[in-house]
């Protein structure tokens, strides 16, 4: 199994940035797919963006395309989420998730992911 905790989450305002982090604990980080989902109050959890395993292979939702960047660090064991632009819109408590996999493709559903992290809120004011 693997632990995640995230961290970063703050109130910023619209056109700010803000970096997340995924620390993972427990079996070797490099054998997990990695993926950002997001919660918005009264909505489905959602995609936001993953990496595979090597880092080698990325994939963003529409909504964050061109100001989100995820990166991972397989010695240190952590991923990282850079939010830039952020926009109202954006406010919500973002997971950090992990599937063990060593496919190059990224995985886009809640359901492929097993290992979840309690959740980081992000608010974006006006």
């Amino acid at each position: 199994q693997v632990q995640l905790v995230e961290s970063g989450g703050g109130l910023v305002q619209a056109g700010d940035s803000l970096r997340l982090s995924c620390a993972s604990s427990g079996r070797r980080f490099s054998n997990y797919a990695m993926g950002w989902f997001r919660q918005a109050p009264g909505k489905e959890r959602e995609f936001v963006c993953g990496i595979n395993w090597s880092g080698s292979s990325t994939d963003y939702g529409d909504s964050v395309k061109g100001r989100f960047v995820v990166s991972r660090d397989n010695v240190e064991n952590m991923m990282y989420l850079q939010m830039n632009s952020l926009k109202p819109e954006d406010t919500a408590v973002y997971y950090c998730a992990a599937r063990e996999s060593l496919e190059r493709t990224v995985a886009t559903s809640v359901s492929r992911y097993d290992f979840w992290g309690p959740g980081t809120q992000v608010v974006v004011f006006p």
